[in-house]
């Protein structure tokens, strides 16, 4: 194992020595909230329900790797969610969520390289659906909230593939998508901030954490500390 080595200020390179191409990968796959875009959508629907604080310490403690079972985290935190009106749902996207600094960038560069992209999330396909159609995403997986007459029923709903896309979804979904790729996850990118995407950062060629939990940091071949997604293109250009 190479060490770490801070090759410039904010991004640390470890396991490997930079630079790669992209062009030696065929696929990136992005987690979504704090990774992607700059906010934990289900911490900013909560404050429609005066839960934020609750919310967003059970979802910093998931993150974390404190709470093992991930899949009871998001539903506790869903269940806080009953009532909210969609319309806060329209409010979070469109006044809160942001793309994180060099998002659309590093998108970019992937497509141009040739590789498919796969945004892949614990978070809602309210919020995936649209970020796939602005950035052209190839494909996603996601959380479906359950909404009844207009407001969240505090439930989610299952999906043909399973009930909560969690770290163990997240890593299948990968592996699968190489698979209908017909290459080998060594090529692909992996790239997120907490623990529920540990799992699919060991499979992936190259992976990267993105302002992250310490966990994260010290299990990723880059981490990208300070600075926006596209420092990637440092390392991998």
């Amino acid at each position: 194992m190479i060490p770490p080595d801070e090759i410039s200020p904010g991004l640390v390179v470890q396991g490997f020595t930079p630079p790669v191409s992209l062009k030696d990968f065929r696929l990136i796959a992005f987690d979504m909230d704090s990774t992607l875009i700059n906010i934990e959508c289900v911490d900013e629907i909560a404050a429609a329900a005066g839960k934020k604080d609750e919310v967003a310490a059970i979802t910093e403690a998931a993150m974390r790797g404190e709470i093992e079972d991930y899949k009871e985290s998001l539903r506790q935190r869903v269940a806080l969610l009953k009532g909210v009106p969609v319309q806060h749902l329209e409010d979070v996207y469109s006044k809160r969520l942001q793309f994180n600094p060099g998002a659309e960038k590093l998108v970019k560069a992937c497509k141009a390289a040739g590789l498919k992209v796969l945004l892949v999330s614990g978070g809602f396909t309210f919020f995936t659906d649209r970020i796939r159609e602005r950035l052209d995403v190839d494909y996603s997986r996601s959380n479906v909230l359950e909404i009844s007459d207009g407001k969240l029923t505090g439930r989610m709903v299952d999906q043909p593939w399973g009930d909560i896309c969690d770290g163990v979804e997240k890593r299948k979904i990968l592996l699968e998508t190489c698979g209908w790729l017909g290459i080998s996850p060594r090529k692909a990118i992996a790239m997120g901030d907490g623990a529920n995407d540990l799992p699919m950062m060991a499979e992936a060629g190259l992976s990267v954490a993105y302002h992250a939990k310490p966990k994260v940091r010290e299990q990723a071949m880059v981490a990208i500390n300070e600075g926006g997604l596209d420092r990637l293109l440092e390392v991998v250009n």
